[in-house]
This record gives structure tokens, C-alpha cells and sequence, in this order.
């Protein structure tokens, strides 16, 4: 990111900050920090696991640019006290397994839909400009599942709550590489417990595949490119799923497709009008092969 793209004087607001994507955000701001924050400026890392946040602020020394704050995205009141002065937002705090949704739907709306709506509140209530990024899924188009439908609902509030004072735009993206409830580290507990074969619902599946820290750039390009109101998608390879059993050396077998579970992921949807097919992991022109799988995972 060049110097022209800092955020000079600004104090970011980070939910679900001890998340996959929250964590390896901070740990890349730790890296790069000149490129787009100054002495002056501020993170607040806002999530409600004590013990995570604890985990990792010791594991970063506690730096002087982070404010660690504990809260629950459910408490508007606390969210408004923790916001008074922030200029930006990434709002990356969700509720993100399928199973766990569909098992306990109402904890999925009071974080997922409830905790968004508390968020918007709190930016709403902020006399200068803010500008906002929600990070949202590809199970959020033609969703099948609660949690899918619980980020549909979130966009839709996000991209309703623009106003000429703020700026608030989603980041959907796919599956991103090794982070907490994907199918990577299931497959590798699975492996270290070991089993002799992987469970694959269908054959024909696919899904995006997204390295997290391509996910962070685009996060960060999309604070300087959004306008407000957008629906901000990148472009990004698909894998088959039995492509990366093979990766990681492992037969599998077919269990049958679960209850909330697509064959393909779609970023966009098809069109009924145009008769376009829309962006989906199954129609996409990139896929990695197994040797590219394998090397995409290579330390992850």
C-alpha cells in the first residue's frame, strides 16, 4: 500500500477482532504499520473472548497503537461508549459455522443480524464521516442456510444504512484458507486423529478458495475505493473439494450432501432476466489444480 493511501489521523474500529480475519488483521498491521497508520493513530479491538484477546495481545507484546476492549456486538450501549471518536470501521464479528447456526438460530440473529443492526446504530450517532466496511460471505447470495441468510439480512441493513454523512460498503468474498470452521483444519484434525479417509457430501463440489492475507488487501483497497452502498466482490480462483483431499494425500468418500450445503458457492447470482449465469465456484474460469492446492496450503 503506498504512502498516499494512509490512514493519517484516523482511529479504526475492529469487531470480532480476535476472529480468523481480526486477528490476522492486527498481525499484519504489527508488520506494516507505516504504510498506513502514524504514530498518532489508533485500533480498537473490540471482541467479547477474554481469554482470546488476552492470547493474542500478549503474543504481540501489547502494542501502544491498539486499545483492546472487551464487548459483545449484542450491546449497543456498549458499542456506542466504545465508538465516540472512530473515523473507520471493520465490522468482522459473526457467528461463521453452518452447523452452529442451523443448530442455534437465535444466538445467529442476535449476533449475526441483531449485532450488525448495533453497529450501524452506533455509527449512525457519530457527527463526522465514517467510512464502513462489513465483512461478509459468499453464502450470503441465494442463501439455503441460516447463516447464509443471516448475512443476507446483515448486507441488506449495511447497505440500507448509507447516508450523506457515512459511507458503509461489504466486502463478500469465499472461503478463506484455514480459518475457523472451514474445511482445512477439519480435514487435518480428522488426519491427526487418524482417519484413513475424508468425508466429501458430493463429488461435483466446489468452493472459492481465498488466501487471508489477499483477503486483508482487498479489505484495505476497499476502504479507499468504496464510494458507499456497494457490494465490493474480488476475483478469486475455485477448487474441487476432492482436489484437495488429493493435496493433502488422502482418499475420500461420499457421504451425501447435509441439510443448509450447496454443490457450488455463488458471489453473484444469476441473472433471470439476461440469462447470465452469475459467479459461482462451479462456473468459475479459475481453478487450482492439485499441485496449486498444495502449495496454497503449504504453511497455513
Amino acid at each position: 500500500m503506498g504512502a498516499n493511501m494512509k490512514l493519517k489521523g484516523r482511529v479504526m474500529l475492529l469487531t470480532g477482532a480476535t476472529g480468523s480475519f481480526g486477528s490476522a488483521f492486527i498481525k499484519r498491521l504489527m508488520k506494516t504499520r507505516n504504510c498506513f497508520f502514524n504514530r498518532q493513530e489508533k485500533l480498537i479491538a473490540y471482541s467479547r473472548d477474554w481469554q482470546k484477546q488476552k492470547e493474542l495481545r500478549d503474543s504481540l507484546n501489547n502494542p501502544d497503537f491498539i486499545e483492546w476492549v472487551i464487548g459483545d456486538i449484542r450491546d449497543k450501549e456498549r458499542l456506542i461508549e466504545t465508538t465516540k471518536n472512530i473515523d473507520i470501521v471493520i465490522h468482522a464479528a459473526a457467528i461463521k459455522e453452518v452447523t452452529t447456526c442451523e443448530d442455534n438460530p437465535t444466538e445467529c440473529l442476535l449476533t449475526n443480524v441483531i449485532g450488525t443492526q448495533n453497529v450501524i446504530d452506533a455509527i449512525k450517532l457519530k457527527d463526522k464521516p465514517i467510512k464502513a466496511i462489513l465483512i461478509s460471505t459468499d453464502k450470503a447470495v441465494l442463501p439455503i442456510n441460516t447463516y447464509g441468510t443471516s448475512k443476507k439480512m446483515a448486507e441488506k441493513l449495511w447497505i440500507n444504512a448509507n447516508n450523506g454523512a457515512h459511507k458503509l460498503s461489504v466486502c463478500r468474498y469465499g472461503n478463506v484458507i484455514g480459518s475457523n470452521g472451514s474445511v482445512l483444519p477439519l480435514y487435518r484434525k480428522m488426519i491427526s486423529e487418524g482417519a484413513n479417509s475424508l468425508p466429501v457430501t458430493d463429488e461435483r463440489m466446489t468452493r472459492f478458495w481465498y488466501q487471508m492475507e489477499d483477503a486483508i488487501d482487498f479489505v484495505l483497497e476497499s476502504l479507499y475505493k468504496m464510494n458507499g452502498g456497494e457490494v465490493l466482490i474480488p476475483t478469486i480462483p475455485s477448487i474441487r473439494i476432492i482436489d484437495l483431499c488429493r493435496a493433502l494425500d488422502m482418499p475420500y468418500h461420499e457421504i451425501g450432501i447435509r441439510p443448509g450445503e450447496k454443490l457450488h458457492e455463488f458471489m453473484i447470482p444469476p441473472d433471470d432476466v439476461s440469462g447470465d449465469n452469475g459467479y459461482s465456484s462451479g462456473n468459475n474460469p479459475h481453478f487450482l489444480s492439485v499441485d496449486e492446492i498444495r502449495r496454497s496450503i503449504d504453511g497455513v
